[in-house]
């Protein structure tokens, strides 16, 4: 999409504004299907930075990934439209496999959101 869905938009707006993780989403990008709980970028930030920290050759790029006010949260601004979805504990849908298994951390534009559903998406041999 080159303009966001309004109701997206919507969505990610009230995802920041609550701070919570548990709004499950499933999105299609350029052809890949990625499922997941979306974020607060904040969250999602602080997130990855603690993953960063943790290894040994990426701990150098945690810092890139804190607040851009030190002061302040990380994330956007208060009352800032969001632009981007931050997915915590996704995976990108290949076929019968979610990768990564465990979840992944993926930061989607939502100007790249070609089409979209509330839930998470998951397999069954069942």
């Amino acid at each position: 999409m080159s303009i966001p869905d309004d109701l997206l938009v919507d969505i990610a707006t009230m995802v920041e504004s609550e701070q919570s993780n548990q709004m499950s989403l499933t999105v299609v990008v350029n052809g890949a299907v990625i499922t997941g709980r979306l974020a607060p970028e904040g969250v999602w930030r602080q997130r990855v930075a603690e993953v960063l920290r943790d290894s040994d050759q990426l701990g150098p790029f945690a810092d890139i990934f804190r607040s851009p006010d030190p002061a302040g949260p990380p994330g956007p601004a208060v009352g800032a439209t969001p632009s981007h979805l931050h997915f915590h504990v996704a995976r990108i849908l290949q076929g019968t496999l979610g990768i990564p298994e465990t979840g992944g951390m993926y930061r989607i534009a939502l100007r790249d959101v070609g089409a979209w559903t509330v839930g998470d998406f998951s397999y069954s041999d069942k």
